[in-house]
C-alpha cells in the first residue's frame, strides 16, 4: 500500500493518529527480486520514506518514527 492510499484510508476512517510509528524491512528482499543490487532497494526505501514523511504531514501527524536497521545501509 502507497503512503497516499494509506492516508486516504486514515482520512476515510476519521480521526488521525497523533503518534505512527513504521519499522522498515524488506527493501534488499524487494531489489533481489526484481534481480537489482541491494543499494538499489535501499534507494526505493529512501523514496518511501520521503513520500511516507510527507504524507504524514499533510494528514496532521504530530509524532512520526521510522525505524530501519540494516548493517550495509548508508543514509
Amino acid at each position: 500500500m502507497s503512503s497516499s492510499e494509506l492516508l486516504q484510508q486514515i482520512r476515510v476512517r476519521g480521526q488521525i493518529p497523533r503518534h505512527v510509528a513504521i519499522i522498515m524491512d524488506g527493501n534488499g528482499r524487494w531489489a533481489k527480486e526484481r534481480r537489482l543490487p541491494r543499494v538499489a532497494g535501499h534507494k526505493e526505501g529512501m523514496k518511501a520514506v520521503r513520500d511516507t514523511v510527507e504524507a504524514a504531514i499533510d494528514a496532521g501527524v504530530e509524532i512520526l518514527r521510522i525505524y530501519e536497521d540494516s548493517a550495509d545501509l548508508e543514509i
